[in-house]
């Protein structure tokens, strides 16, 4: 399918969507955990080729984590069961049998906020052709989603701590859950504590031209540096590294309108048994002539670590320079 058709597509959708729900009287609230994703089919689809698609192209390792987990949870739905409350599940797959063929997507359709996306093929390799073909579309669509409906979350309860301002200018909008851990010259610790663990935020800053050079390695060396001398581990002599036996991720990235290095791995603790993942971003702030470093990791040994780091991540996001 051709990109301005798919963006002609989803004009039209939303714009009729939209419409539609200022006539209406009411449209319920959406339900649903963070990444999770119904896909309505028959169940003999399901259980053949077009679901062993669904399944490959939506459970992609999410990057970063210590042990796999996948990019969205999928829940299956017989289309007999797709009626009442079911069709109030924030992002919907329904693959559909028909002769007018396509791939659609619609807003708020049955609850607020919702992503509906609509296959329809005469058979099922038609409707494998047209959810392949916008594959992508549909997983970023689905990811700003969860990324709206996260924030949404956190701004029921946004702290009202002021650190990261007092120290960097900067401005992070996290629940109040989380607390000031510690907080020094050039280092900001902000924390909250979950069953068996701990989500991490960390914030400092460094020299304009400290990444010239081989910027990956200087990346994990600067972590390791600032590990040792502000992130200590359980025991005397211990402190946190970066685990250098499985490779990172590296991207480029924008943070507040300014260019920044993404870099997505796990840590670990020398000289003890701690690990787990973390997001850092390392960001150009040429009107400061300064690197600014935000970074969020976790610890949750016995957790499903996914849906926090996609906690941190929309946080980390949110980051505005206010001075």
């Amino acid at each position: 399918m051709k990109p301005f058709f798919i963006l002609m597509l989803l004009w039209l959708s939303f714009s009729c969507d939209n419409g539609a729900n200022k006539k209406s009287a009411y449209v319920p609230e959406s339900s649903g955990n963070i990444n999770h994703v119904t896909v309505v089919m028959p169940e003999k689809d399901w259980k053949a080729s077009l679901g062993e698609k669904v399944k490959s192209e939506l459970q992609e390792i999410y990057e970063g984590l210590p042990l796999d987990e996948p990019q969205f949870s999928l829940v299956y739905m017989n289309p007999k069961a797709f009626t009442g409350f079911a069709r109030q599940n924030r992002n919907i797959i329904w693959f559909r049998k028909d002769s007018l063929e396509g791939f659609r997507l619609s807003q708020n359709q049955f609850a607020r906020p919702q992503i509906l996306a609509t296959i329809t093929g005469i058979d099922t390799e038609s409707q494998a052709f047209y959810f392949q073909e916008n594959t992508e579309l549909l997983k970023q669509t689905l990811i700003e989603n969860e990324r709206k409906e996260k924030l949404r979350r956190i701004m029921k309860s946004p702290t009202t701590e002021n650190t990261l301002f007092k120290r960097f200018g900067i401005e992070l909008t996290y629940p109040s859950a989380y607390k000031t851990f510690k907080d020094t010259t050039n280092f900001v610790w902000i924390q909250k504590e979950v069953r068996k663990g701990h989500l991490n935020l960390i914030a400092y800053t460094l020299k304009k031209n400290i990444l010239e050079g081989s910027f990956n390695e200087r990346i994990l060396n600067i972590r390791d540096s600032i590990g040792k001398a502000y992130v200590p581990g359980r025991l005397e002599g211990s402190y946190q590294i970066t685990e250098r036996a499985f490779r990172p991720y590296y991207y480029r990235a924008i943070v507040d309108g300014k260019q920044a290095y993404l870099t997505k791995g796990t840590w670990e603790v020398a000289n003890d048994f701690m690990a787990g993942p973390f997001v850092n971003y390392m960001i150009q702030d040429t009107l400061k002539n300064r690197i600014l470093v935000v970074e969020g990791f976790v610890f949750a040994p016995t957790a499903s670590k996914r849906d926090y780091m996609f906690e941190l991540n929309t946080i980390i996001n949110t980051l505005k320079h206010v001075d």
